[in-house]
């Protein structure tokens, strides 16, 4: 089989033929949806022209994380093309008013004069905030894309592509509309920083300013925040993320062009990769450990010099981070072997950051394949954060529990909670027997690699590697394709790492072509013995190493025959 048939088949199987294969593989920018499909966007448009003329004084109201930075540097990007002059920004601090939307920080706000507040991934469960905004004569307009209540706070728009969900359940096959019918958005898996963006595709129709084919140049944040809130990337987000990444490359933002340099990215190879795993965690170190705010300034600075100043901020704010990752989880582990027969795993200490505890509870997921809670202990509160995968919400796990909960919330895989620390071992009963409650089984085998098509070491080739990356951007909801190799016999075993943890692997097929692959942070049966025949699901790329070129698989999985 040629590496054309081995990708045409890989296509088929997910579900791209024909028409659906040619706008996959070239999103044409001009298919993008109506955003006044979007709820409340009327309204919204509506308020912001009125405060356009009176030159309202407009608060944005931002979040701590990746998609809630970009969404906040977008709008007031944004709202100073459009010709508003007086707009500012509010950050929450994690480790102050915490996640959302305070009563304390809306109070602060309509001190300091705001006629208007604008949320960016945040504001749809804020009844209570927005409320008291109301009582202070300010109006608020939510821009969010999480979940939302059966009845909606009492801001003067609620923009939330999720409220469609609630109110056509049937209209929807996951987040894509089944058949297009007149006035329901088509795609439901915006992130925050991509429905701020159909708020600006909205303004142009009433606002002068932006031209249109310029609102383009934001796509650089939308790509950014998009890939690092772990969206679907499909329909939309696949279309805003591959011009993002376009934009990217040619970036005028001095910020993300000092991140991209700190980073070690070269902008004309930037990728969705990139994103998630240098510049996204670099810019999320600040609110992990400091303010959220060194983001931000990075982010909207004008000043080349000012914007590197923030960069290398950051990351050494980021090695620091790693730095107290690594000491939590250790402490984890050994907490979670005394918890080892519970399906949930609830984890929790006095000396652990809750600004890191998200990235311990994916690290302890991924070695212990159950659904996590990492949580801090402060006294007599604790506040953390939950990893999940396979059938089990890690959101709908917090609201079995709410009677033992101070608040809490967030998506399927990921989440966020506060409690009483007293209440910790009822929680993780409570957790538990809500797993137990679903029945599910064989959930960790989902977690397994499955294999987008089978291939000989001879098929695997240069060709089909360019072949497969045209498929980028990589993500959530469109994986990075695997392949699957049976009967390789093991040539050669290098263990690689200050602790022996990375492998190298010769592998050589029956027919005689040989391929090396590679496994970093490997778990313990990937270090097969000299001689052994395996079988492997592995990704394909490109390894460059002085001057010469080869294919190199990368190993997700390796079972020996």
């Amino acid at each position: 089989m040629t590496a054309q048939k081995i990708f045409d088949q890989i296509l088929k199987a997910r579900g791209l033929d024909g028409e659906a294969k040619r706008a996959f593989l070239n999103p044409d920018y001009e298919k993008r949806h109506d955003p006044f499909l979007l709820p409340d966007m009327k309204q919204a448009v509506e308020r912001l022209v009125m405060a356009h003329k009176k030159q309202e004084h407009i608060t944005i109201y931002g979040d701590y994380d990746i998609d809630g930075l970009t969404a906040t540097t977008l709008l007031l990007d944004v709202l100073g093309q459009f010709g508003f002059t007086n707009v500012e920004a509010f950050i929450p601090n994690r480790f102050v008013e915490g996640y959302g939307m305070t009563v304390e920080a809306v109070e602060k706000i309509a001190a300091d004069g705001a006629n208007l507040i604008i949320t960016v991934d945040c504001g749809s469960l804020s009844h209570e905030p927005i409320t008291k905004a109301k009582e202070l004569g300010v109006d608020v307009i939510v821009t969010d894309h999480h979940n939302v209540a059966p009845e909606q706070p009492p801001a003067v728009a609620v923009i939330n592509p999720k409220r469609l969900l609630q109110d056509y359940p049937d209209a929807y096959d996951g987040f894509v509309l089944k058949n297009l019918q007149e006035g329901l958005y088509p795609f439901l898996d915006l992130p925050g920083v991509g429905v701020a963006f159909k708020l600006v595709q909205a303004l142009q129709t009433k606002l002068k300013g932006i031209e249109p084919g310029q609102e383009k140049w934001l796509l650089d944040l939308v790509a950014l925040g998009t890939v690092c809130d772990v969206v679907t990337l499909i329909d939309e987000n696949r279309l805003h993320v591959y011009w993002g990444l376009k934009v990217l490359s040619k970036t005028r933002r001095h910020g993300l062009k000092a991140l991209m340099a700190v980073a070690r990215v070269v902008p004309e190879k930037v990728n969705a990769r990139n994103l998630g795993f240098a510049l996204g965690p670099r810019m999320n170190a600040a609110g992990r450990l400091e303010t959220a705010q060194i983001a931000l300034d990075m982010l909207v600075s004008k000043d080349g010099m000012e914007a590197l100043e923030k960069a290398q901020q950051l990351d050494a704010l980021n090695m620091e981070r790693r730095r107290e990752q690594d000491k939590i989880y250790k402490e984890a582990i050994v907490q979670a072997q005394s918890h080892i027969h519970d399906d949930v795993l609830v984890v929790s200490s006095p000396d652990w950051n809750h600004g890191i505890v998200g990235i311990v509870a994916a690290k302890l997921l991924e070695k212990y394949k159950k659904p996590t809670f990492v949580l801090q202990e402060m006294g007599d509160e604790a506040k953390g954060s939950a990893r999940s995968y396979g059938n089990f919400s890690a959101a709908d796990a917090i609201r079995a529990a709410d009677d033992l909960i101070t608040k809490g919330g967030g998506h399927k895989l990921a989440a966020g909670l506060t409690l009483p620390t007293k209440n910790i071992q009822a929680f993780r009963e409570r957790v538990n027997k809500h797993y137990s409650d679903l029945k599910l089984r064989n959930q960790a085998a989902l977690l397994l690699p499955k294999a987008d098509a089978s291939a000989m070491l001879e098929q695997v080739t240069e060709e089909l590697v360019e072949l497969l990356a045209s498929l980028e951007p990589f993500g959530n909801g469109n994986s990075q394709p695997v392949l699957h190799t049976e009967k390789l016999t093991v040539l050669h075993v290098r263990k690689m790492g200050d602790s022996a943890q990375h492998v190298k692997l010769d592998l050589r097929h029956e027919d005689g072509k040989t391929m090396q692959f590679i496994a970093f942070n490997a778990p313990e049966h990937y270090f097969v013995e000299t001689g052994q025949t395996v079988s492997v699901w592995y990704q394909p790329d490109i390894n460059e190493w002085q001057g010469r070129r080869s294919v190199e698989g990368v190993i997700q999985n390796i079972e020996s025959s």
